[in-house]
């Protein structure tokens, strides 16, 4: 699998969230290639955009990586147990990024099922199935994607995204998802998903 380099991510933020769907994202560990198709993104578009960890250029240990070298992964916890899993976009000085929502899997389903459910994908019923990563902490576990993986180089290393030749399906743009707090950017369309695919967390 060719990984995607940091030209690929340096470019407008909305359209690179559109242009990561149909992509592979891979984590490589203890041995095995864990993999899912990426289904749905979400844009954040940093000091402009009020549901963005760096809206009015905030800058602190956390969000400082958002305003680094575009395709390094922003990783972070959400309601102290779940990660999402972000990829810094635009231009250094740039603080914006794409959230990762949902992926089809892959590659190591059993090993995926496992972390999500600790049990074989074999004995998992179609909701389980369906359930395996649609959505960004769901994912995150299914590809043992945690606080290690934060501030790492996606286009050198064992965790990236890799080029596909999937193209042939349309794209669907919503609202984002959990963001009432931020007010009119709450309804902005900048999540983007592959239309009719069961994996997408929310139409």
């Amino acid at each position: 699998m060719k990984k995607l380099q940091w030209d690929f991510y340096s470019k407008d933020t909305l359209s690179v969230a559109q242009n990561l769907l149909g992509k592979i994202l891979v984590h490589e560990i203890n041995g095995k290639r864990l993999s899912g198709r990426i289904v749905e993104t979400e844009a954040y578009r940093g000091i402009t955009d009020k549901a963005a960890h760096s809206y009015g250029g905030r800058r602190t240990n956390r969000t400082e990586i958002m305003y680094g070298t575009p395709g390094f992964s922003y990783v972070y916890m959400i309601y102290g147990m779940y990660y999402c899993f972000n990829i810094v976009t635009e231009k250094e000085d740039i603080p914006e990024a794409v959230l990762i929502r949902a992926l089809e899997p892959l590659e190591s389903l059993d090993k995926i099922s496992l972390n999500r459910y600790n049990k074989s994908f074999s004995s998992l019923n179609k909701a389980q199935i369906k359930n395996l990563a649609n959505g960004p902490g769901k994912l995150c576990n299914a590809l043992a994607i945690g606080k290690s993986e934060n501030k790492v180089d996606l286009c050198n290393g064992s965790l990236y995204v890799a080029k596909d030749d999937i193209n042939d399906f349309n794209i669907k743009s919503a609202k984002r998802i959990g963001i009432s707090y931020a007010q009119e950017a709450a309804n902005y369309p900048w999540r983007f998903y592959i239309e009719n695919n069961i994996y997408v967390s929310a139409k």
